[in-house]
């Protein structure tokens, strides 16, 4: 049954790297704000940075809410399932951070991401976690699934916008430099991808 961890080390490491595909979660402060709930996916798009810090890229989408919620309050929850082998189901809650394209910090943290073209998906922002509590929990009613592999089709789509293309893109969009909830999204235009 379920476990508290003080960090993301060892065999809870190895799951969560793992796995093709987790889930985040976050939401306003106000009450009456809307939840968001995403999945994510793409192989070699998530890093474990260290024992209590993890990093995932933030691609082009139709919404940015994760990043607003995180700029309004930072609260995150990150989630992932066994859909094979042994039952398990980890989350890690924490505070995040959206590390936009020219923060200080940005060339670094690309580092940790060597396996992925981040210039083919519209890359906006990289998301960092700081975990406060780890859980795992049975996951005993998860159902068996097969992963076949990563869709083409989001790098097919993004891969021929360049920086201004992309922002023109955005700016299009209701809900990218702010959320559904008038909360400030995704700072546009977008500053060159370096």
């Amino acid at each position: 049954m379920g476990k508290m961890h003080e960090s993301i080390s060892g065999r809870l490491r190895e799951f969560i790297e793992e796995q093709p595909v987790f889930f985040t979660a976050t939401a306003p402060l106000d009450g009456d704000g809307r939840v968001n709930l995403s999945p994510k996916g793409l192989r070699g798009s998530f890093a474990v940075l260290d024992e209590m810090t993890v990093a995932y890229l933030d691609f082009a989408g139709s919404n940015a809410e994760t990043v607003a919620h995180l700029r309004e309050n930072g609260r995150i929850t990150l989630m992932w399932c066994a859909f094979q082998g042994p039952p398990n189901i980890v989350r890690v809650h924490g505070r995040g951070e959206a590390v936009f394209r020219d923060d200080v910090r940005w060339a670094e943290l690309v580092g940790f991401f060597p396996d992925i073209d981040v210039t083919l998906h519209g890359l906006r922002a990289i998301i960092v976690v700081r975990a406060e509590v780890i859980r795992d929990s049975c996951g005993y009613a998860v159902p068996f699934m097969t992963y076949d592999g990563d869709r083409d089709l989001h790098a097919k789509r993004f891969a021929r916008e360049d920086d201004a293309s992309l922002s023109a893109y955005f700016a299009k969009k209701d809900y990218i430099a702010s959320s559904m909830d008038g909360l400030p999204g995704v700072p546009l235009p977008l500053p060159p991808l370096v």
